[in-house]
């Protein structure tokens, strides 16, 4: 079994789990495209959630509302906030400024484009 994602107009409104014969007989329509459950930002990981060498798919696993970039054959997720940007290495957004990786907890606060620690 595999997973697909429908998308219409460049969005994806809705994942499955399917047999690709199934995908093929039309029986659910046009416009499904697999996707990998194991796949972010264009790695594929193992069921110990390490990366695993295998065959990372369309950079990420899609879900509703990702965007599907044809040109890039990525799934890329709905941009967080204005001030972050495409890696286009991943497929993911990156803030501004990276987020302090000293065990706490942040949120990124847009007015003042700094992580806030969470209390």
């Amino acid at each position: 079994m595999s997973h697909f994602a429908k998308v219409e107009n460049g969005i994806v409104t809705k994942v499955i789990v399917a047999e690709q014969d199934f995908i093929d007989s039309g029986v659910v329509g046009e416009g499904w495209i697999q996707t990998s459950y194991n796949t972010r930002g264009g790695v594929h990981y193992g069921p110990d959630a390490q990366p695993d060498g295998g065959v990372a798919l369309r950079k990420n696993y899609a879900g509703i509302g990702f965007i599907y970039d044809a040109q890039r054959d990525a799934f890329i997720p709905p941009k967080p906030f204005p001030s972050w940007t495409l890696n286009e290495s991943t497929c993911l957004w990156d803030s501004p400024t990276p987020v302090p990786m000293n065990g706490k907890i942040y949120t990124w606060n847009e007015a003042s484009q700094d992580w806030v620690e969470t209390q």
